[in-house]
């Protein structure tokens, strides 16, 4: 079982999404992501594999959970540097995301 402490290593963050690709290079279909944390984290980018519920443009400004703290990933010719978070659903991955907007930078826990 984890411990509270285990959980409390992770450095989630709410950010907003301020540009999208389609990520072409990708193996599985997915998005590049472009996030803004704020003035003490600033811009971090990801890669999502949420093409089956989000159009692109739905996506700009949209607040969204990522976790901060993973190492880097090299993803073809593409470095995530946070990993989003989502949910599984019937018909795709769905964002988790704030019921209400927050601060940027916004830490959850």
């Amino acid at each position: 079982m984890a411990e509270f402490k285990d959980f409390m290593k992770l450095d989630i963050r709410v950010g907003k999404i301020i540009k999208v690709e389609n990520f072409e290079k990708a193996n599985d279909p997915a998005y590049k992501l472009w996030l803004d944390f704020g003035e003490d984290i600033g811009k971090k980018k990801s890669s999502a594999q949420i093409t089956d519920l989000y159009e692109p443009k739905d996506l700009i400004n949209k607040q969204v959970l990522a976790i901060i703290n993973f190492p880097q990933k090299q993803i073809a010719d593409f470095m995530s540097e946070v990993l989003v978070l989502g949910v599984y659903g019937k018909e795709g991955v769905v964002l988790i995301e704030p019921e209400q907007e927050v601060d940027l930078g916004s830490r959850l826990g």
